[in-house]
C-alpha cells in the first residue's frame, strides 16, 4: 500500500544546525516545515563529528558543543511544531505542473511542497559498512547499522560493534539484568571493539563499565576477521582476532554495528542542480538555486566569498526564508518584524507580551 502524499508549504532537507535554524526562520513567517534527514536524529555533522568538542564562534554564546547547540536549536524551534522524518534520504525531486515539488524518500514517503530548502551540509551521513568479505549478505536481516528499534533483539544473543554513546546506550538498554524489565531485553549482550578505549560521555561510560564488571554486559576486545554460518545460511558466529593474533568464535543472533558514518552527496547530484565541486551554486540575494522554489543553505552551497561557518549558514537561512515566501504565499505581503517588540511573533513563540498596565504596574 502506497503511503499518502504529505502536502507541505516547506520541506527542509537536513536536520543539522542550519537546517534547524531554517525551520525557526520559516516559523517566524508562519510557515510550518517538514524536515528530512538520513540520520535517525537531529544534529548533522555537529553530532556526528564533534558532539562534545567546544564551539566558540556562535554569536553571544561564548562556548558550546555540537550536542548542546543541537539541543538549544531544537528547543528554539519547538513552538513551530515541525515534523521530523529521520532515517531517510530524498531520492528524487520532480517539479509538478502547478509549480510545486514532489519529493520521494528512500523510506517510500512522498512530499508535495511549495518550497525546498537543501541544508544537507557536506551530504547525507550514511553508515560505513563492515569490510568483511561476504558479511553484507546479512545486512537488513541479522546485521543492522545504527539501529533504533530494539524490539527484534529481545531474547537474542546480540553483539554490538562500536565505541560511541549510541553503541553503549544500546548495550545498556538491552542488558538482561535491568532493574525494571523491558520488552526488548536481550538474552546476552556483548560489546565488541578493537581496543578497550571508548568515545562516550563519562556518565554513559561509567554505567557501561559497571555493567561489564557485574557481568551484565560482556566486553570483547578484537576485530572481526570472518564469520560462521549454520542451517539456512544464518549467521551464527563472528571470528574475532585479538591483539595477540589469536582467533576465537563469538556466537550471536544479531550484530548491531556502530562503525561510523561518512558524508556522501548522494542523490542530490541527480536533481538537476548546477554543482561546483559537489556544492550547489546559489545567488546571494535569497540563496535560491536556478530551480524555482529550491534554496540551498549551509555547507552544501557555494557562491563568491562563501565561508563554511555555522553563523554564515544562519544568515543564509534567514534570507532564504523571506525569499521563499513568493512561492509559499505569493499573495501575502511579508513585513519585517522584530522578536523584541512584535506581539504576533511573541504569540507564535508562546511568550507573554506585557500589557500597558503590566508595564506600568508597581
Amino acid at each position: 500500500m502506497t503511503a499518502p502524499t504529505i502536502e507541505a508549504d516547506a520541506v527542509v532537507i537536513g536536520a543539522g544546525p542550519v537546517g534547524l535554524f531554517q525551520v525557526f526562520q520559516l516559523g517566524l513567517l508562519e510557515v510550518k516545515a517538514h524536515v528530512i534527514d538520513a540520520l535517525p536524529y537531529a544534529g548533522g555533522q555537529c553530532i556526528e563529528l564533534y558532539p562534545d568538542k567546544p564551539i566558540y564562534d556562535i554569536p553571544a554564546v561564548p562556548a558550546t558543543t555540537g550536542r548542546a547547540l543541537t539541543q538549544s536549536l531544537l528547543q528554539q524551534i519547538a513552538p513551530f511544531g515541525a515534523q521530523m522524518h529521520f532515517g531517510q534520504q530524498v531520492q528524487a525531486m520532480a517539479r509538478q505542473e502547478d509549480g510545486r515539488w514532489l519529493l520521494t524518500s528512500t523510506a517510500g514517503s512522498h512530499f508535495l511542497t511549495r518550497a525546498v530548502f537543501i541544508a544537507a551540509g557536506v551530504g547525507a551521513f550514511v553508515p560505513r559498512t563492515l569490510q568483511v568479505p561476504g558479511i553484507g549478505l546479512f545486512h537488513g536481516t541479522q546485521l543492522h547499522y545504527h539501529p533504533q528499534d530494539f524490539a527484534r533483539y529481545a531474547g537474542k544473543d546480540v553483539v554490538i560493534l562500536g565505541d560511541n554513546d549510541a553503541a553503549l546506550e544500546m548495550a545498556l538498554a538491552l542488558r538482561p539484568d535491568q532493574p525494571k524489565a523491558q520488552a526488548y531485553q536481550a538474552l546476552s549482550v556483548t560489546v565488541l571493539h578493537r581496543r578497550d578505549v571508548f568515545n562516550a560521555e563519562p556518565a554513559t561510560l561509567q554505567a557501561f563499565r559497571a555493567c561489564v564488571a557485574s557481568g551484565q554486559i560482556a566486553l570483547n576486545i578484537g576485530q572481526i576477521t570472518g564469520f560462521d554460518t549454520g542451517a539456512g545460511n544464518l549467521l551464527t558466529a563472528l571470528l574475532i582476532s585479538n591483539a595477540e593474533g589469536h582467533t576465537a568464535a563469538q556466537p550471536l543472533d544479531y550484530l548491531a554495528a556502530f562503525s561510523g558514518l561518512s558524508p556522501k552527496l548522494g542523490p542530490v547530484a541527480d536533481w538537476g542542480l548546477v554543482l561546483e565541486r559537489k556544492q550547489i551554486t546559489v545567488n546571494t540575494e535569497d540563496f535560491g538555486t536556478e530551480l524555482p522554489g529550491v534554496f540551498a543553505v549551509g555547507d552544501i552551497n557555494t557562491y563568491p566569498g562563501k565561508k563554511k561557518l555555522i553563523v554564515c549558514g544562519f544568515h543564509e537561512a534567514t534570507l532564504a526564508a523571506y525569499g521563499a515566501m513568493r512561492f509559499i504565499a505569493p499573495e501575502k505581503k511579508v513585513m519585517l518584524q522584530y522578536t523584541t517588540t512584535s506581539p504576533r511573533l511573541h504569540a507564535l513563540l508562546g511568550v507573554h507580551t506585557p500589557t500597558h498596565t503590566e508595564k506600568n504596574a508597581g
